[in-house]
C-alpha cells in the first residue's frame, strides 16, 4: 500500500480562497546558473507573506548530504538552521494573491512530493504552476539575455522560444514535477534564464529580472523590480570591472560577442535560440555543459550530490 501524499504536509487552518490563483515554485540544490532562481524568490519573499502550508523536510531531505548550519558560542549550541520547504502566500503589485513554494529540492520520494503538491493545487484551485531557474549559455553577457521556456501545454510557451533540440540532461524535482502535472491534466512550465557560462558560478541578477519579466507576462501577475534592478546594475559595473582589467577574459568576451552577433545578423532574431537549428549547440553539446556545470557545484564529482 502506497504512503499517503497528504501526510507528508501540514496546511494552514486559515488560508483565503485562492481559486485561479498561480503556484511559483523553487527549489535550492540543482542547477541554478548564476543564482538566478535562488535571487529571485529571495526578491519576492521581500516582501510581506505568510506561510500556508509547510513540508515534512525529515521525510524529505538527507541531512548528511546536505548539513544544516549550527552556531557554537563559547560552551553551548546556540542556533540550528532548520531546512524549511513551504508554501508562501504573497501578493502581487495590484493585490493579487499567489504562491511561492521554495526549500531545499527533496533528497528522495519525488513522486509522492509531486502527489502532494498536486493535491495542494486541487484544493486550492490554482490554474498555472511555474517555476524558474538558471542555466549556462554561451552568451556574452554584453548582448541581451535569452530565456528558455517549456511547459504541459504549446500555447502556454507564448513568445517565448523553445529549444530546437531534443536532449537528455540530469532529472530534477521541478522537472518531474512539471511532467507529473501535465500527465494529472494541470498547466505547469517552466523558465530558464541564459547566464554567460563564465558567470554561471557568480551571482547574477540582470538574470533573475530576465525570468521575472518572463514570469509576469506568461502569468498575469505584476511583480515588482524593487532593488533587483539596482543589484543587477551593481553587478553589471563590477562584471566590466573585471573585463576591463583582464585582457585575456576580455578576449573571451569579444568572441561571445562576434559569436553572437553573427548568429544574429544570420537570423534576423532576438537571441540565440531563435536561430536556425544548424547554428544551434548539438544535444550533445547542451548535455555536456549541463553535466559540467553540475559537476563544478560538486566539487568535480559529477551531477550526484
Amino acid at each position: 500500500m502506497g504512503l499517503d501524499p497528504d501526510d507528508l504536509y501540514e496546511v494552514d487552518s486559515d488560508v483565503p480562497d485562492l481559486t485561479g490563483a498561480v503556484l511559483l515554485h523553487h527549489f535550492e540544490g540543482f542547477m541554478d546558473a548564476g543564482s538566478a532562481g535562488r535571487l529571485l524568490a529571495e526578491h519576492l519573499l521581500g516582501g510581506e507573506h505568510r506561510v500556508v502550508a509547510r513540508f515534512d523536510v525529515d521525510r524529505l531531505i538527507d541531512y548528511r548530504s546536505r548539513r544544516p548550519t549550527m552556531t557554537y558560542a563559547v560552551d553551548h549550541w546556540e542556533d540550528y538552521d532548520a531546512p524549511e520547504l513551504v508554501v508562501h502566500l504573497l501578493h502581487d503589485t495590484d493585490g493579487i494573491p499567489f504562491l511561492l513554494l521554495s526549500g531545499p529540492e527533496p533528497d528522495h520520494d519525488w513522486e509522492r512530493f509531486s502527489a502532494a503538491v498536486r493535491n495542494l493545487i486541487e484544493r486550492w484551485g490554482v490554474r498555472l504552476t511555474a517555476g524558474f531557474h538558471g542555466i549556462p549559455m554561451g552568451a556574452p553577457h554584453t548582448r541581451p539575455l535569452g530565456v528558455t521556456a517549456h511547459a504541459t501545454r504549446k500555447d502556454l510557451i507564448g513568445d517565448n522560444q523553445p529549444l530546437p533540440n531534443r536532449l537528455q540532461v540530469p532529472g530534477s524535482l521541478a522537472a518531474l514535477l512539471e511532467y507529473r502535472l501535465g500527465e494529472w491534466g494541470h498547466d505547469a512550465m517552466g523558465f530558464a534564464a541564459h547566464v554567460p557560462h563564465y558567470l554561471a558560478q557568480s551571482t547574477y541578477p540582470a538574470a533573475s529580472l530576465i525570468v521575472l519579466d518572463a514570469l509576469s507576462r506568461a502569468t498575469g501577475l505584476s511583480l515588482p523590480e524593487g532593488e533587483l534592478r539596482a543589484a543587477a546594475d551593481l553587478a553589471d559595473a563590477e562584471i566590466n570591472r573585471q573585463v576591463a582589467e583582464s585582457d585575456e577574459i576580455a578576449d573571451v568576451v569579444r568572441a561571445l560577442e562576434r559569436q553572437y552577433d553573427t548568429f544574429i545578423e544570420a537570423s534576423d532574431r532576438g537571441s540565440l535560440l531563435a536561430e536556425s537549428v544548424e547554428h544551434m549547440p548539438t544535444a550533445e553539446e547542451l548535455g555536456s555543459q549541463f553535466e559540467r556545470f553540475l559537476a563544478e557545484q560538486n566539487g568535480g564529482d559529477g551531477p550526484e550530490r
